[in-house]
């Protein structure tokens, strides 16, 4: 057997430089991806397709990037993390081009849904932040992980109304070739975050099947990843379907992508400001809040008469508390267990995500489908934040070894 990677020392980098490249990755990835539910009228529209085989390319696509990201990241924390950057780069494009020709369900169900998928996992949150993990001293990390998630709003906010404008001048097949090459772009900026960094995790001390099992019997992990679940289902079903629930309604088309590009612009503060409480606050405390936050705001959404006026406070409101459980989720993780195999169990967590994604978007359209109405999925929104809220509360942010036995069976 070859010789183990032995963690190295990380080099001597600038955290402002650090933190540029790592949020243009993001910005790049979960840019392009939040644009999704800009494509679901007009390619079912121009393929002759009901809504739900679009919903379910989309809920495959979420599910394969939650089963696929433990790998990635542990990968990362083995080999390094720019290996996993460039592969997920590339395949990100060529599912793009994929979801470009795909002429059936079945293609593009394998393009948008298993390649994009897999590409996902090696090109955001769990491989950026298993490097980033390293090169950001602990006292600054949910700092540092909350201004790289709010990059990830931020191209959100960029990449929408780009979006909308290229199909719109373009069509959406123009759109979709454009976003393959802009999704190689990822390779040079995965070689700059990762200049010097050596891999982490191969050497002696924990195996990655003994931290596995750890943090599978550590009571706190498992409800931290109950409420990711929820944040997946929530976040998923509305970036995706809320542009055609506002079509159903009768409103035009520009106030749905509005109504997206303000949830990623308010974003970007809420998440930096949750990403700076966390080093002042029980993290477990701003996530209960956060999950609370979303069922009220949903509910006072439905209650009230549609308008622009009420879709764009909902709309903020949301972005709000879009993304902003990503710096203290991960940052509880490397809290308790450290960095060592973070990118594998920020991954595991981030599965439990996107099995709460692939239900939220594929529930939207099959429930729509059966009854003409996604009013059963808000109301699923609504108690499962109320749900996610509660189980927050009682986890232990102290490290596992600094707690009694009985804390940690």
């Amino acid at each position: 057997m070859p010789a183990p990677l032995i963690a190295s020392a990380p080099p001597s980098r600038s955290i402002a430089s650090v933190l540029a490249y790592a949020a243009l990755i993001v910005c790049v990835a979960m840019g392009i991806r939040h644009t999704f539910g800009l494509f679901l009228t007009p390619m079912s529209m121009a393929q002759q397709w009901p809504r739900e085989v679009f919903s379910f390319a989309m809920a495959l696509q979420n599910l394969m990037w939650g089963i696929s990201q433990p790998f990635a990241g542990l990968l990362a924390d083995r080999y390094g993390a720019r290996r996993m950057l460039w592969a997920g780069s590339v395949l990100y494009a060529f599912g793009l081009l994929g979801m470009a020709y795909a002429a059936s369900g079945t293609g593009l169900a394998a393009s948008a849904g298993l390649m994009i998928g897999i590409a996902q996992s090696g090109t955001t949150y769990s491989v950026v932040f298993s490097a980033l993990g390293r090169l950001v001293p602990d006292a600054r990390r949910s700092w540092a992980m909350g201004i790289v998630a709010a990059a990830g709003s931020f191209g959100q906010f960029l990449m929408i109304p780009a979006a909308s404008g290229l199909i719109g001048g373009l069509g959406w097949y123009g759109t979709l070739l454009i976003f393959a090459a802009s999704a190689l772009l990822i390779l040079p900026l995965g070689s700059a975050l990762t200049k010097g960094l050596a891999a982490n995790a191969a050497g002696g001390g924990q195996t990655a099947t003994a931290a596995l099992r750890e943090s599978l019997r550590d009571g706190s992990f498992v409800l931290l990843i109950c409420g990711y679940f929820v944040c997946g289902f929530q976040v998923i079903f509305i970036g995706v379907h809320l542009p055609t629930y506002l079509l159903d309604k009768g409103m035009d088309a520009s106030v749905g992508t509005t109504a997206l590009a303000l949830v990623g612009l308010f974003n970007v503060f809420g998440t930096y400001a949750v990403g700076h409480l966390g080093m002042r606050r029980p993290k477990r405390y701003l996530l209960a809040l956060i999950y609370l936050g979303r069922s009220a705001v949903i509910s006072v959404f439905l209650a009230l008469p549609l308008s622009p006026i009420s879709v764009y406070l909902f709309s903020a409101a949301m972005g709000l508390l879009w993304l902003s459980t990503v710096p203290p989720t991960n940052a509880i993780i490397a809290q308790i267990f450290g960095v060592r195999f973070l990118g594998m169990l920020s991954g595991l967590a981030f599965f439990s995500h996107q099995v709460g994604s692939f239900l939220g978007v594929w529930l939207g359209g099959k429930l729509f489908d059966s009854t003409g109405s996604y009013d059963i999925v808000w109301a699923i929104c609504i108690v499962l934040g109320i749900v996610a809220g509660v189980c927050n509360l009682p986890i232990d942010e102290r490290q596992r070894s600094h707690r009694p036995a009985s804390a940690t069976a």
